[in-house]
């Protein structure tokens, strides 16, 4: 069994024993349930570089990343700093994240926010909307066609974008369907998590301009935004670059102005 298998056979009985501490009704009667999402598609579409500023602790390939700052702080700073996005990991076994992330960064901001998670079932999207996301990712690789169309169908009827990620051909042609709004291309193999622009590079192209365009994974210069914005790409989503320093937000400040120079 690989990482990403196990991680998957880990969320399963995550979302089981969830289902049963907290009700479908408890989590459609909070407050964040009913409150005006933020079109993350637009908010990238209407930047200049749209960058998705992530806030990631850990991961299984980096181990600890930044256990030091709190997420009000990072994600305060990113929007400051200008992102289009901020992606927050709720994953607590593999990412050190959680739903109270999501909800202490939606108290302070006004920016567009992603569920990181892997999501397997309905359940885990109604907790995006109750904590406070405006869009949910969902993974091509753990997910059957089938299952994408039932999930994302389902996140938009509850006001949620849908990012679907894909990270070869074969995923991308299999999953290509109207009830999506960005598809992302994860530079990173998630089975042994080597990182290569290459994937996004070969896969621009294929993706129907129905769809907003983001590249995922081992952004870390401005040359490499450069060439994927020239070669469609129109969203960046970039956590480790930023959450590796001191200060998250100045590292985007200062990322964007390289952008702008």
């Amino acid at each position: 069994m690989n990482l990403l298998d196990q991680i998957i056979a880990s969320k399963k009985r995550e979302v089981a024993l969830k289902k049963r501490v907290i009700s479908i009704n408890q989590l459609e009667n909070s407050d964040l349930f009913n409150a005006k999402t933020h079109s993350l598609s637009k908010s990238i579409i209407n930047s200049p570089f749209g960058i998705i500023a992530e806030h990631k602790r850990r991961s299984p390939s980096k181990a600890t990343i930044n256990h030091s700052l709190s997420v009000e702080e990072v994600a305060n700073g990113y929007q400051n700093a200008g992102a289009s996005g901020i992606s927050i990991l709720t994953d607590s076994q593999y990412f050190g994240g959680s739903l109270e992330d999501l909800i202490i960064a939606k108290a302070s901001l006004n920016t567009p926010l992603l569920r990181k998670e892997f999501i397997i079932d309905e359940y885990q999207i109604l907790e995006a909307k109750a904590n406070g996301a405006d869009a949910i990712l969902l993974i091509a690789a753990v997910l059957s066609k089938e299952e994408i169309k039932s999930l994302s169908e389902f996140a938009h009827s509850i006001a949620l974008e849908v990012l679907l990620e894909v990270h070869n051909l074969e995923e991308l042609e299999q999953s290509i369907m109207p009830s999506l709004d960005i598809i992302g291309v994860n530079n990173r193999n998630l089975k042994t998590f080597e990182v290569s622009l290459q994937n996004s590079i070969d896969l621009v192209t294929q993706i129907p301009t129905d769809f907003v365009k983001i590249s995922e994974s081992g952004l870390n210069k401005p040359e490499g935004i450069e060439l994927l914005k020239s070669l469609g790409f129109q969203g960046f989503l970039i956590g480790e670059n930023f959450m590796k320093t001191d200060n998250p937000g100045a590292a985007l400040e200062q990322f964007i102005n390289q952008l702008k120079a």
